[in-house]
């Protein structure tokens, strides 16, 4: 069982691994870093780039009795500033390596001009599906204040779904597993069946498969031909649902002990809600916008583009079921299939 030390937030779980819960301006709460005591002493994810944040890292490293700079291994297992923010800061201190997907490396190297992009896109889907262009403009100025939580990080070591990743003690596999995110990541010890997995599967939330930009950028990605992030992420929760497992440490929130279970509750939720969707349709054609606020009535701006993921993501469950059909124009409206 976890050991509670006398650091708040901090916890030892089995097989030398710290748990160290940092916190973050976010509803999500704190975020989780994992402190991995092998050679080489490896830190998973670093939450935001905040002198609070960075205060109560170092003391969860200390209560383990260690410091920023005997780190020698940083791992990454997405792009989301509370997971990567204070990555190029703890490399630069401790001289570690940082480890993270080969196809998410140029985005973190260059991640002011990533952020800006990754806003332009969202822009463009909030245009496309019907949110009007004050409540753009004002999203857009918002999430442009949370930049500095990231900051840019060179990635010294890339891996790939397939690979492992070696300590003295133990092996990673590595599985890339899109969805909540494009770089989402999965590191499995298969001899202790654990896996290591970041936002990909979250113990008390359903972890949002946010509408994203691919990673490599290539060509202009525009809204309408946009990544379907619930039907990618259904696909990565089926293949960690075959995998053998018996705890799951994810990056917000305690530990799944049940993958299998948890994952079938998800999918079930998320039939649910395009049920509910379809419902609301039986209406009349409707923008994705104006389902959400149906849906939700009026949220917080700073959920806007979270409920029109959500949204979109079960649009598009329902299309590829071919119970919807998506009338494209400046704005898209969709209706139920004939």
């Amino acid at each position: 069982d976890p050991v509670v030390t006398d650091a708040p937030h901090v916890l030892l779980l089995t097989d030398g691994i710290t748990r160290i819960a940092v916190p973050t301006p976010f509803a999500v709460g704190r975020v989780n870093c994992y402190l991995i005591d092998d050679e080489p002493l490896t830190l998973v994810d670093t939450g935001p780039n905040s002198s609070r944040s960075l205060a109560e890292l170092e003391a969860g490293l200390a209560a383990a009795g260690r410091r920023v700079e005997d780190l020698e291994r940083i791992v990454l297992t997405h792009q989301h500033i509370d997971h990567i923010g204070l990555a190029g800061a703890l490399a630069e201190r401790s001289g570690a390596e940082v480890v993270a997907l080969a196809a998410l490396a140029p985005w973190l190297a260059d991640y002011e001009a990533s952020m800006d992009g990754d806003d332009v896109f969202g822009g463009q889907v909030m245009r496309q599906n019907g949110v009007p262009d004050a409540l753009t403009v004002e999203l857009k100025a918002l999430t442009a204040g949370f930049h500095a939580l990231g900051a840019p990080v060179t990635v010294t070591h890339t891996v790939a779904d397939g690979d492992s990743l070696t300590f003295s003690g133990r092996t990673w596999i590595v599985h890339h597993r899109p969805g909540h995110s494009p770089s989402d990541t999965v590191f499995q010890d298969a001899d202790s069946r654990l896996l290591i997995a970041g936002d990909h599967l979250l113990s008390a939330i359903s972890s949002n498969p946010l509408i994203s930009r691919p990673l490599d950028h290539s060509g202009q990605v525009g809204a309408a031909d946009r990544p379907p992030a619930l039907l990618i992420y259904l696909d990565s929760l089926a293949r960690t649902a075959e995998m053998d497992a018996t705890i799951v440490h994810g990056g917000h929130g305690d530990a799944v002990t049940d993958h299998r279970a948890l994952i079938a509750k998800r999918v079930a939720a998320h039939e649910r809600r395009a049920d509910k969707i379809a419902g609301l349709l039986a209406d009349g054609p409707s923008t994705a916008f104006d389902l959400a606020q149906r849906m939700w009535g009026g949220v917080a701006m700073t959920q806007a583009y979270l409920t029109l993921s959500e949204v979109l993501g079960h649009l598009d469950l329902l299309e590829r079921d071919d119970r919807v059909a998506r009338i494209a124009d400046d704005v898209d409206t969709f209706q139920l299939s004939a």
